[in-house]
């Protein structure tokens, strides 16, 4: 079996973790450009500021994004290279770049993908309060404005936000990312809220104004609750516990989506979060709550779960020596069959799998060859699920591999390799993957080649 016709077959990046060129062409600061050179925050001290120097690679990145066969290709945009102070002037060279970038794409018969924010926060407007100040939907609003009346000509494909559980969880809740903060939760819910209401106002600019039909998502993150069995008591446990929501923690799927599909905060979440839920109108969950066309997942990983005694979720320890990435994430092929499952079951949308890879050790062999067997086993294993999910009525629109090429994975500096071609950071070589040249037979067969 294989997938629908029109499936997009891509890869994904983000600005900061790629482009470089962080203080050129007008480029202001992000709150990653300062959190990388606090001491101790990232592996080794490393920066963003020249990545895989893609801003000036980009022609050449399309190229290889070509030889392998990509159908689509998912981006970010650096907001504080658009609107160097978050708001106001605009800056022309940056929007140059991303009009050139859309155009070779296109040229290159590869259908762009475009997120507005995957977590370079613009440190002008952090110093203003950043998600916590309630005005900070209106400034994302301003800025989703001037990149749909200059892109939305060619680009139909949008998504507001990049995994909102991480840029609050651990830029805010935990200080393990930028910014870096250790909030209480009643500050941290703040932060979710008005971060909701960004991606709401960023959907009604983009309705209002696209220049041809857009299609809107979201990109959200988390682990998938996996049944232990497929026993009518493990699996309502696992769907249970993968809508639970944890006093203390954002972690969770329901409080950020149920507001978005359903235009309300979910029960559970109100009974876990008591007195920290911020104060929040009908009129704002009217905001929050737009039509999405597709509700992207980023989807790595998941967690066992069984039925206890009295039928609640019981979490279970995985055998030891189960297999890992470098990350240290656990393989867990299932997620992505029952991470789309419970979110197309409760939400009717259509699922984009936006993120899926494998953090691996990748060195240039002796051969000249990248050789990486764990990450084509990986992904076929992923994909394999994704497609029994397909072939069980959810609907799912395509796949993006994380990443196209090894980049900047952020707390963790350049010491993870995500990507189907290898970068040399000092000599910005690139070579692709053995993963590369399978993932080109994988596309160019639907999917047909990765068997059952």
């Amino acid at each position: 079996m294989s997938f629908q016709p029109d499936f997009a077959w891509g890869a994904a990046t983000s600005a900061y973790q790629i482009e470089g060129a962080a203080a050129l062409d007008g480029r202001k600061p992000s709150v990653w450009d300062r959190f990388c050179r606090q001491p101790g925050r990232v592996f080794e001290g490393h920066t963003g500021d020249v990545a895989c120097d893609h801003y000036h690679r980009f022609r050449e990145d399309i190229g290889l994004m070509k030889e392998i066969g990509l159908k689509a290709y998912r981006f970010s945009l650096s907001w504080s290279r658009v609107l160097p102070d978050g708001t106001g002037a605009i800056n022309e060279k940056g929007l140059a770049f991303y009009d050139q970038l859309v155009d070779g794409l296109l040229e290159a018969g590869i259908d762009p993908w475009v997120t507005f924010f995957h977590w370079d926060y613009p440190l002008a407007l952090q110093t203003r309060g950043g998600w916590l100040n309630d005005e900070s939907s209106k400034w994302f609003a301003e800025y989703v404005q001037v990149v749909t009346d200059r892109l939305s000509d060619r680009v139909s494909h949008w998504m507001t936000l990049n995994e909102p559980q991480c840029f609050i969880g651990l830029g805010h809740r935990s200080g393990e990312h930028a910014p870096g903060d250790r909030m209480e939760m009643p500050h941290v819910l703040r932060g979710v809220h008005n971060a909701l209401l960004a991606h709401g106002r960023a959907v009604q600019v983009i309705r209002a104004s696209a220049n041809i039909a857009p299609k809107i998502g979201w990109a959200p993150t988390g682990d998938v609750a996996v049944p232990l069995t497929r026993s009518e008591a493990d699996v309502n446990a696992a769907r249970d516990a993968y809508w639970s929501i944890e006093d203390g923690s954002v972690w969770n799927q329901a409080w950020w989506s149920d507001p978005v599909i359903k235009g309300a905060y979910p029960q559970n979440g109100l009974e876990a979060y008591g007195e920290a839920v911020p104060p929040h109108t009908d009129a704002e969950m009217a905001i929050i709550s737009q039509p999405l066309d597709f509700y992207g997942m980023n989807l790595y990983n998941g967690h066992l779960v069984k039925a206890g005694a009295d039928g609640k979720p019981e979490h279970v320890m995985r055998d030891p020596g189960v297999p890992t990435s470098h990350f240290q994430w656990r393989v867990t092929p299932e997620a992505l069959y029952w991470g789309p499952k419970w979110v197309h079951e409760r939400y009717g949308l259509p699922i984009a799998i936006t993120e899926n890879g494998l953090a691996n050790q990748d060195w240039v062999a002796i051969d000249g060859a990248v050789h990486d067997p764990q990450r084509i086993d990986y992904v076929s294993r992923y994909v394999r699920e994704l497609r029994r999910a397909a072939s069980e009525g959810v609907s799912v629109l395509g796949y993006f591999h994380w990443t196209l090429m090894d980049n900047f994975e952020w707390a963790e500096g350049y010491r993870f390799r995500f990507g189907l071609v290898h970068v040399d950071f000092t000599t910005q070589q690139r070579t692709l993957k053995d993963s590369a040249y399978w993932y080109r037979d994988v596309i160019h067969s639907n999917g047909a080649n990765i068997p059952d």
